[in-house]
């Protein structure tokens, strides 16, 4: 019986790193709770070989039991001091990109006519309060036949600003896209609105409303399908409108978060242009 549990017990150490690490919607709570179980069990184990004396150890292995008992627990120790550096570092990731964002926006905010910096309001911590991934918005039961289901007249009020930015109608996509994100925020297609709003505006050569709706885009959705296009296009809105280090650090994210892809070649591009160092 303590053959197999060790043997057991000995597969989930060696599992329990990578299993967190495929399973997104673990969060390191979790990962640091089965951390502490799988000790208890450890230290269970020994204290029910040692109690049960030589009989208890020769039916675990012998004396093997006990070197590989001490092999688990410095393992969970190691798994236990990397999950700690992890919480550490995506800490200040969070709290990085957080403040990177809050500085565009007050930014942006400084260059758009008619903004009140007074009234911004707080920017939302990035990945949730605590550094681990936020749990997950209710979303609409997908429709078999259309895909996400929309809220009625949701496709229509799309479509409508979608029509009027086709046809060139770019102040009243705007206007259009802007209501729609407003109405139905945090809807299947409000990241598109948003990012289309900022094309509308770059078509009517108004670079800080644009950016600021790219920047709606992509911190909306930061891994989402408009993410990449989104970060691409606010870094070009900066330096379109003379704010060269930001755009240059900007432009580098894409490169660094969306490697490989098409919009990272195109900010390579954009920095050569920009002079970006």
């Amino acid at each position: 019986m303590l053959r197999r549990a060790l043997t057991v017990l000995a597969l989930g150490v060696a599992l329990a790193a990578p299993a967190a690490a495929q399973d997104r919607a673990q969060t390191l709570a979790d990962i640091r709770a089965e951390l502490s179980q799988l000790a208890g069990q450890v230290r269970a184990l020994r204290a029910e070989l040692v109690q049960g004396g030589d009989a208890a150890l020769q039916s675990a292995g012998g004396q093997s039991a006990l070197a590989r008992m001490d092999a688990m627990e410095a393992a969970l120790t190691r798994l236990t001091a990397r999950t700690e550096a992890l919480g550490n570092r995506i800490d200040r990731i969070v709290a990085d990109g957080t403040n990177r964002i809050g500085d565009l926006e007050f930014r942006l905010c400084e260059l758009e006519e008619g903004c009140d910096i007074a009234n911004l309001p707080i920017t939302q911590s990035l990945g949730g309060e605590d550094g681990t991934a936020p749990a997950p918005a209710p979303q609409p039961q997908p429709d078999p036949s259309n895909g996400p289901e929309l809220a009625v007249s949701e496709q229509a009020d799309f479509d409508a600003a979608l029509a009027a930015y086709e046809a060139g109608d770019y102040q009243d996509a705007a206007d259009r896209f802007a209501r729609f994100s407003d109405t139905y925020l945090g809807g299947p297609l409000t990241t598109d609105a948003q990012f289309l709003r900022g094309e509308a505006l770059s078509e009517m050569g108004q670079q800080a409303g644009a950016a600021r709706a790219y920047l709606d885009a992509f911190s909306g959705a930061p891994n989402g399908p408009r993410a990449a296009e989104s970060l691409l296009r606010l870094g070009q809105s900066l330096g379109e409108l003379g704010q060269l280090q930001e755009a240059c650090v900007t432009l580098a994210e894409v490169g660094a978060r969306f490697a490989g892809g098409s919009e990272a070649a195109e900010a390579r591009g954009s920095m050569q242009a920009l002079g970006c160092q």
